[in-house]
């Protein structure tokens, strides 16, 4: 006798319930790489939020540092915009 699988009543359900939820995270997430890739130092630089925010500025000298300084102001740039 054949066994009883609820796996793919589960998925089916959960799928019924979460999909908008799923779709929404990943148009919210193409909207922000969109947005975000013509952020250049520039606009980081006239940001008035950015430069209240700066953090590790007295590392930016240090060539190892600057790679994780540009990242730190991408997301406080993501961040602000997503208020």
């Amino acid at each position: 006798m054949r066994k009883f699988d609820p796996w793919p009543i589960f998925f089916r359900r959960e799928w019924n319930r979460n999909w908008p939820f799923l779709v929404g995270f990943a148009v919210t997430g193409a909207l922000i790489t969109k947005l975000t890739m013509g952020l250049t130092e520039e606009d980081a630089k006239n940001s008035a939020f950015v430069q209240r925010h700066k953090r590790y500025h007295h590392l930016s000298s240090n060539p190892r540092f600057r790679i994780h300084l540009r990242i730190e102001k991408k997301i406080i740039i993501i961040f602000f915009l997503l208020l």
